[in-house]
Parts: structure tokens; sequence; C-alpha cells
């Protein structure tokens, strides 16, 4: 699975420089972190409405939206899988509640 998101992240950081015109990706990085936020944030509630729904196939797509576009906004402000990754490794073991209070 990681191999499949390294490669996504990967495509996403080439993209950047591409032309707009040929790339979605570059299309949507060329207009902003902001609107890379929104279409994040649509996705995020088109896959909410699909897991209400109960369409196991169509929240299974949604997810693969949510996941992309969230790599995107990543990209846009110059996150890095690896930056997630890194901040997940120092979660690992870590209770969720414990987690949160620490904040």
């Amino acid at each position: 699975m990681t191999d499949a998101l390294t490669r996504l992240a990967a495509t996403i950081e080439a993209r950047k420089g591409a032309d707009p015109d040929t790339s979605w990706t570059a299309r949507l990085l060329s207009k902003g972190p902001e609107k890379t936020a929104e279409k994040f944030g649509e996705e995020a509630v088109e896959a909410i409405i699909e897991a209400v729904k109960g369409d196991r196939a169509a929240l299974t797509a949604e997810a693969a939206d949510v996941l992309y576009h969230l790599f995107v906004m990543l990209a846009a402000r110059d996150v890095t899988l690896a930056d997630v990754l890194a901040e997940l490794e120092r979660r690992e073991g870590t209770s969720g509640i414990a987690e949160k209070a620490s904040r």
C-alpha cells in the first residue's frame, strides 16, 4: 500500500512544474493552496456522503479521490509524504486520548 501512495506523491511532486493545460494536478496546484484545500474539502464531503449511504464501491472511489486531493493539498504547502509518515511514526504506540491531551 505504501508503495502506491509513494508513487502517487512522487507523481504529484513531478507535476508541480507541468503545464496546467495538460495536467490536472498542475492545474489544481496553479490555483494555489487555498483552492487545493477547498477541493480536498469537497472530496471529503463526498466521501462522507457515500459512507452514510453505505455504498461500498462509491465510498472506495471517493476515498481514492480524498487521498489524491490530500496529497495535492500537501504538495501545495510543500509538506511531503515523508513528513506525514514521520508524524505518524512519532505518534505510534501513543493512545489517541493521550496524544490529543498533549496538544
